[in-house]
């Protein structure tokens, strides 16, 4: 069979049009409502949690033993604290991200019936006021607030308003598409994994590939708070592969070049057998790739065995430079996550007892072990 390639121009055409689409978790109807619109557009029938997280099953030779390609929908964000003094939003973080990097943030405040702009700002945000004091000033949650435009100059101003505690804040991306390849941009963790599934969709129906068993493209709502995988798989799933930043900084193994095969994050050791076989089909497939272990992560899989979910699961990522901050990415690892995604959903089956959730050694696993002394 002809080898189908990624169409890279549709890949980063989604993920303008998903970075453009504000979705901190727990404000994600707008972005889901696009990503099942295209799911549709692509020729499938997606189906929704009351919550949204989606689910959308491409047709495989097998119902049972299925797998799966899970990214996240939900970025990163802050919700409103509380109203100050002076009209200006108190703020806690949605997700774990350093308040040093919302400084400087741009942002949209969601009321109940409306939204306002605004800038996250540290207390101290004059040097011609404060002088050397803006560069001594702590860096915190608790030293920073939103100054809405708006005119506001009291709690009362900004009550009548409409803003209240709990409202929901999601940063600009202000992302950039550079002509040598380099994505910078907030929230491309996990637009950009999105992007690369809804990529692998486009390629598997514009080649007709034909997959062993049934492909779940699943998309989560709350993987930055814990939550992702926790109630979309189905039982039917095998395996599961989650698409991902992978953290590119000193120490780690990762590359904003080709794919980062995640070897174990901080719940533990992935899949044994899926991981061999993703890095076995990245030299089959001719794909640069490195492996790397993330030591304060976790993704859509550990949620999903947390959750009881007997599956395979295995993450594979883009390397993200300054990730959780003002990030930066390569296409061309987009481009080569897609690649061996696709070449995932179209492999042939290895492990044929995946088919029953449960049966007998017949047919079980083998790892290596050392050779017993005589």
């Amino acid at each position: 069979m002809k080898r189908v390639r990624i169409d890279r121009d549709y890949l980063i055409d989604q993920l303008k049009i998903l970075l453009s689409i504000d979705s901190p978790t727990g404000y994600t109807d707008s972005v889901v409502r696009h990503t099942t619109r295209e799911l549709e557009r692509l020729g499938v029938a997606p189906e929704l949690t009351r919550r949204g997280a989606i689910r959308a099953v491409r047709q495989g030779s097998r119902r049972k033993g299925a797998r799966a390609l899970i990214a996240h929908l939900d970025t990163l964000g802050a919700q409103v604290k509380g109203v100050k003094a002076n009209g200006r939003l108190r703020l806690v973080p949605i997700g774990h991200w350093s308040a040093r990097f919302a400084e400087g943030a741009r942002a949209m405040v969601y009321t109940e019936e409306t939204a306002f702009r605004g800038t996250i700002l540290p207390l101290k945000a004059s040097g011609h006021t404060f002088n050397d004091e803006v560069d001594s000033a702590p860096i915190g949650w608790d030293h920073v607030e939103l100054r809405i435009d708006e005119i506001t100059h009291s709690e009362a101003d900004t009550l009548a308003l409409g803003i209240d505690i709990g409202d929901m804040v999601a940063i600009d991306p202000q992302p950039e598409f550079l002509e040598n390849g380099f994505v910078v941009s907030r929230h491309l963790d996990d637009k950009a994994g999105v992007a690369c599934a809804l990529a692998v969709l486009e390629a598997m129906e514009r080649g007709k590939v034909q997959s062993p068993v049934d492909i779940h493209f699943l998309f989560t709502i709350a993987e930055e708070v814990g939550v992702g995988a926790a109630s979309v798989l189905m039982p039917e799933v095998a395996s599961m592969v989650t698409i991902d930043n992978g953290t590119s900084a000193p120490g780690q193994n990762s590359s904003e070049f080709g794919v980062t095969i995640a070897m174990a994050d901080q719940t533990g050791p992935f899949d044994f057998h899926l991981t061999r076989k993703l890095v076995e089909l990245c030299r089959e497939e001719d794909l640069p790739f490195q492996k790397d272990i993330f030591r304060y992560y976790r993704s859509d899989s550990a949620s999903a065995i947390e959750a009881g979910h007997d599956v395979r699961t295995a993450l594979i990522t883009f390397g993200i430079d300054a990730s959780h901050g003002y990030e930066r990415i390569h296409a061309s690892a987009l481009v080569s996550v897609a690649q061996l995604a696709l070449a995932y959903a179209a492999s042939p089956l290895v492990i044929e007892r995946d088919l029953k959730e449960f049966s007998d050694l017949k047919g079980f696993t083998r790892q290596i072990q050392a050779p017993t002394e005589q």
